[in-house]
């Protein structure tokens, strides 16, 4: 049984945007580049070194 006042805790909670997985051409759109093969790459090394940090920086 689930406790109503843990729903709304998680509710309440503040969302991000690194709170769904992230594709590199997700990023790339967010910084408003194009999907070039250079910028593909530079975000799929980006989200593989940094993470959620990656998507933090572009969209706090």
């Amino acid at each position: 049984m689930t406790d109503r006042n843990d729903e709304r805790r998680r509710e309440e909670q503040p969302r991000t945007g690194s709170d769904q997985p992230w594709e590199p051409e997700d990023l790339v759109a967010a910084e408003g580049k194009d999907p070039t093969p250079e910028n593909l790459a530079d975000a799929r090394r980006r989200l593989a070194e940094e993470g959620p940090a990656a998507v933090e920086k572009t969209l706090p």
